[in-house]
């Protein structure tokens, strides 16, 4: 890990980001490992306050699902990307997604 907005683990980069609208956690699977080469995957949260996560196969993709917990949105995603939602590295900044 580089700094608490970066994460990489099992073929897999995870960025962190916020924009004026929203926080995002952003997968790539690089193709080391299990992960499917070249696919994304993205959780994203309202900023404004608690609300649920959305997945999408990229950061301005459109929306797949809605969860209410972060450990169901890691689960979609980790689906998309062809591995185990453990083997998902997660930010330090992103670790408090959907709470």
């Amino acid at each position: 890990m580089t700094d608490d907005r970066t994460a990489e683990a099992n073929g897999i980069t995870a960025n962190y980001d916020e924009t004026e609208t929203e926080r995002l956690l952003e997968f790539a699977a690089t193709g080391e490992g299990a992960a499917r080469a070249g696919t994304t995957a993205t959780i994203a949260q309202n900023r404004d306050g608690y609300a649920m996560l959305k997945v999408r196969p990229t950061a301005d993709g459109d929306e797949l699902e809605r969860y209410y917990g972060f450990e169901m949105a890691l689960d979609h995603a980790a689906e998309l990307l062809g591995v185990s939602q453990h083997e998902l590295p997660i930010p330090t900044a992103a670790e408090d997604l959907g709470m």
